[in-house]
């Protein structure tokens, strides 16, 4: 009887296998080829919706640029539902501009993006244009965070769905297609658009965009055994004259050349064609997301007979797959980086703010590689968060690799005019290992109405006591209120309220820093200034020509303690700034004879909030005094004008024009409103209010703690542009009963 059933059990066995593997024999493989479009491959998204509303699987999938990025992502199983959900809330202005967070930067690189309009890299004496607009690295986390269930994974044909993708080797012209290695890498070399992102380099193999050459890999995806095609097709048709108005359109339309060549070959061979409508949207157009999806859904349900048919012969269903939830925390268990030579661990470590056996949160990971981004010392970083168990502890080892840019020099340039500087251009020269590994000397050359220099040498120790030295000239020539220089009797005898004085300053600098993180930096150092003063207005009686009222050599010790988590520099909408400043000077060459030791103190304190996503206000305090001071301080805190970029005390102050009121202490506090009425564009309202005297914070007195003696009104337009802010604003005094208008152009230097 025991033999009887073994017998049974065995042939009904064999029964099942072979109806398993007939079954399999009969039902049809279905592969998926997924075509190149930028934003219109979002199309594929709702093409995939339809799919799975009908039960469909899908045995294989191939995938060019967005068409890789898109299959990549359903490969790893994700729904086309699930897809929709995360295009929508993507915002690919930071994709495509590679948008590092201000708060990723160091104040030394956050000085150099708010500063310079057009950077251009400098090597042999030959000046190039940049590879590309963007690095991808922001493509890259996100395309890692999206996978990284399924970062163990080498073999893309071990996915969920099995997959690949073609990218195209820029060094041979030929397509190259990709199958194993890192999928967030492999997919963002397949999506590098030319001249919009850098080349992906893989395997000594200098990759580009896949639809240069091959951008519906169908005869591909055929020889891995598939008997049905679906096909998604988001490529341009020919444009008419009309539309040729554009050198980038003129180029998109002779790309198009071969690609549609191409779908005269390939769409007959595709089993089930669907072609959205992508006539009104270009590659860019991310904005019209949700229309786009939808078109991919319309396309899609045209082919509703052919796709039902084709999932009645299906008996195997789509597998439902494992949870691709990204984790909240990871547990870091080593780290380990590829390629380096002139940096060393401890450096990129610094500059990611991990170590090994920490606990960190998701987007704080994604944060230190911005960090390390932000440095423009790599030109690539990748990485994949492998899964392990370390001394019974599991959690992820972080193995990456990065490539050291071999563009150490570089050309950068900038435009700039305000009321006090006037008119000036900024020509710039870096170079970075100039000495060491990780220095970088940098000198500005500003010519224009008032010549000015900026020289800076910095080594960059990461979290340990790094060191540097700066050199500045600046000068300007305007007109001031004459009490400022003047005492009551040289008033009365001169009879004018205006001078026009020249304030040229030559500050040297030597420093050590720290820095917490990239928000709070702490310096040290020494500081030579050489300060001169002189009028015309009024002339001295030992020189007919000017007055000098100072011309001296001052050296001090200096400390400095700054806070800043503002999002935005110019335009802030939410974060903490504070600003701590302490001079001690100890020396004076003494033009006038009368110097004693005195020190000087002042801090800013800021608040930026966000109402609502277009309306924000930030507040500013301010406060600054001498000790052992003189009346006639030669660091005097000045107020007056609006300046972003003022020298020694001078302060800005809506309502007043510069260098209005003159003390050696002062209280001020300014609350601005920012309405942001188009993107990048911004009404802004101001106020501000002051209390301006000598001794104000003595314990005698607590005028400071009174009623403003100068109070400020302005209403002002700016705009982001690439060069910096461009703004113009109307400011009004009701103490002096005088308006001033204030103009700004381009980043201030």
């Amino acid at each position: 009887m025991r033999l009887f059933i073994i017998v049974i059990l065995l042939l009904l066995t064999i029964n099942i296998n072979v109806y398993g593997q007939e079954i399999k024999k009969k039902e049809p493989r279905v592969g998926l080829v997924l075509s190149g479009g930028g934003a219109k491959g979002l199309a594929h998204v709702g093409v995939l919706k339809v799919i799975d509303s009908l039960g469909i699987r899908v045995d294989y999938i191939a995938g060019t640029s967005m068409g890789a990025i898109v299959g990549s992502l359903y490969a790893s199983g994700y729904s086309g539902k699930e897809l929709d959900s995360i295009f929508r809330v993507v915002d690919f202005d930071k994709i495509l501009n590679d948008d590092i967070p201000r708060a990723a930067k160091t104040f030394y690189e956050r000085e150099n993006s708010e500063k310079y309009a057009v950077i251009l890299p400098f090597n042999n004496f030959e000046v190039k244009l940049p590879s590309a607009l963007s690095r991808g690295q922001n493509t890259f986390n996100l395309l890692s965070k999206l996978t990284m269930h399924v970062n163990e994974v080498e073999d893309f044909s071990k996915l969920p769905i099995p997959f690949f993708c073609i990218a195209t080797d820029i060094e041979h012209g030929q397509p190259v297609l990709l199958d194993k290695g890192n999928l967030a890498q492999a997919v963002k070399a397949s999506g590098a658009f030319p001249s919009l992102f850098q080349p992906v380099l893989i395997d000594d193999q200098l990759l580009i965009d896949g639809g240069v050459t091959n951008n519906y890999p169908l005869d591909e995806l055929k020889a891995k055994g598939m008997d049905i095609i679906i096909g998604v097709d988001v490529q341009d048709g020919l444009s008419n004259r009309l539309d040729l108005s554009s050198a980038p359109e003129i180029l998109f339309q002779i790309n198009n050349f071969r690609t549609i060549n191409d779908m005269k070959i390939k769409a007959p061979k595709t089993d089930i064609y669907i072609k959205p409508d992508i006539t009104k949207f270009n590659v860019v157009s991310f904005d019209y997301a949700k229309e786009i999806v939808e078109n991919g859904v319309i396309a899609a349900k045209l082919k509703t007979y052919e796709l039902q048919e084709l999932a009645k012969r299906q008996i195997l269903k789509k597998p439902k797959f494992k949870s691709h939830e990204v984790p909240d925390s990871l547990q870091i268990l080593d780290i380990n980086i590829k390629g380096l030579n002139n940096y060393t661990r401890s450096y990129v470590i610094g500059k990611l703010k991990l170590r090994p056996g920490q606990k960190i949160s998701y987007n704080k990971f994604i944060s230190g590689t911005n960090n390390l981004v932000a440095t423009n010392n790599f030109d690539s970083f990748t990485y994949k968060l492998q899964p392990a168990t370390k001394e019974g502890v599991r959690g992820y080892n972080i193995n990456a690799e990065v490539r050291e840019t071999k563009k150490t020099t570089s050309l950068k340039f900038g435009l700039h005019y305000d009321g006090l500087y006037k008119s000036a251009l900024l020509a710039n020269i870096t170079k970075k290992q100039f000495l060491f590994k990780s220095d970088i000397m940098s000198l500005d050359l500003i010519a224009g109405d008032n010549v000015r220099y900026n020289f800076e040498y910095y080594v960059d120790k990461g979290i340990y006591w790094s060191y540097g030295l700066k050199s500045r000239y600046n000068e300007f020539e305007t007109d001031v209120a004459a009490s400022i220089l003047l005492s009551p009797e040289q008033l009365e005898s001169a009879g004018v309220n205006k001078l026009g004085v020249k304030v040229s300053d030559l500050t040297n600098k030597v420093f050590v820093q720290t820095q917490y993180k990239n928000d709070l930096s702490l310096i040290f150092g020494l500081e030579h200034k050489r300060y001169k003063i002189t009028t015309e207005t009024v002339l001295s009686s030992s020189d007919q020509n000017k007055t000098i009222f100072d011309k001296s050599d001052y050296l001090s010790a200096y400390g400095n303690l700054k806070y800043d988590s503002f999002d935005n520099k110019h335009y802030p909408k939410e974060g903490f700034y504070f600003n701590s400043d302490f001079h001690l000077y100890l020396y004076s060459s003494d033009f006038n004879n009368n110097f004693k030791e005195f020190s000087v103190i002042q801090a800013e304190l800021g608040y930026a909030y966000s109402f609502s996503s277009k309306f924000s206000s930030n507040i500013l305090l301010e406060a600054g005094t001498s000790i052992n001071e003189r009346d006639d301080m030669p660091f005097n805190f000045v107020l007056g004008g609006y300046g972003n970029n003022f020298i020694n005390n001078f302060k800005s102050f809506y309502g007043l024009d510069y260098l209005s009121v003159s003390s050696n202490s002062f209280l001020k506090a300014t609350i601005n409103l920012d309405f942001e009425l188009f993107k990048k564009q911004h009404i802004l309202a101001s106020a501000n209010y002051a209390n301006a005297k000598n001794n104000l914070f003595s314990s005698e007195d607590i005028d400071w703690f009174s009623l403003p003696d100068y109070s400020g009104y302005a209403l002002g337009y700016g705009v982001e542009t690439f060069f910096g802010p461009v703004e113009a604003r109307y400011s009004y005094s009701p103490e002096s009963k005088q308006s001033y208008w204030f103009f700004n152009l381009g980043f201030w230097f």
